[in-house]
């Protein structure tokens, strides 16, 4: 499994061949016995294999191509349905119908999914992380017919590798560890830490593809900007709203 996690690539081409029944049911298997919050497993997994439905779920994860070539695609969802359903019938008030019970979905529906990667990477599957999920959340809840009480966080491709991607590069270690405390970065550490990566040939290219002096610009002003992750952030509020997970009504700022 270590050889899996230094091995990782993202996939984002398959081969035109199905996966094994019983491959496909260790990854589910393999999900399912993630850690949790209380052993309550609140979420849920969409497998999604028919084509017409990875059709209609394409615009919602941004047409990438995946989509439908992929064999396979799980949906993780942060799911309090079942959970109160069962509560309900067992004489016990569920009060689950707030932001930290869907923060807490929200995690363990991640850690499951991260799971499901590692096995299907195990058996010469690749993944690819659909981001997309939380972007388009209301639109995913549709084709998928999720009732109130779920919600899409995260979705992943799974077949065999028509290709094989380089490494994406990361950050140095003491970029993300921090022993004992937080240690602010200085000036001279955020030059350190991020000198790798923004002179490396892929990432230079990257900057003058999009005409840009920065790789950082190329986050802040073409792929993560401020108003279009105000206008998600507004999405996904308005859909713990409608899924029963929120209450109170979305921010000015976010309208």
């Amino acid at each position: 499994m270590i050889n899996e996690i230094f091995e990782h690539r993202s996939i984002r081409k398959y081969l035109d061949k199905k996966i094994p029944k019983h491959i496909l049911d260790e990854i589910l298997l393999s999900a399912i016995r993630a850690s949790n919050t209380g052993n309550m497993q609140v979420y849920s997994i969409v497998v999604t294999t028919e084509k017409q439905i990875k059709e209609a779920m394409s615009p919602a994860h941004f047409n990438q191509p995946m989509v439908k070539q992929a064999p396979v695609i799980l949906t993780f969802c942060a799911d309090f349905n079942r959970f109160k359903k069962w509560c309900s019938q067992r004489n016990a008030e569920p009060g689950y119908d707030n932001f930290l019970s869907f923060l807490t979905a929200a995690i363990d529906a991640v850690i499951a999914a991260q799971n499901a990667c590692l096995a299907a990477e195990s058996h010469g599957l690749g993944i690819c992380y659909l981001g997309t999920a939380i972007y388009n959340p209301d639109k995913i809840i549709e084709i998928l017919d999720l009732p109130q009480g779920v919600v899409p966080i995260t979705a992943v491709t799974i077949g065999y590798p028509a290709e094989i991607s380089p490494l994406t590069d990361r950050l140095p270690i003491d970029a993300v560890i921090h022993y004992e405390k937080y240690h602010d970065f200085s000036s001279d550490d955020i030059d350190r830490v991020y000198q790798d990566k923004e002179t490396s040939e892929e990432n230079l290219q990257f900057v003058a593809e999009n005409d840009k002096e920065t790789l950082a610009q190329v986050f802040t002003d073409i792929r993560y900007t401020k108003t279009n992750n105000e206008y998600f952030s507004n999405v996904l509020f308005k859909v713990l709203k409608q899924q029963g997970f929120i209450d109170f009504d979305i921010p000015e700022k976010l309208i």
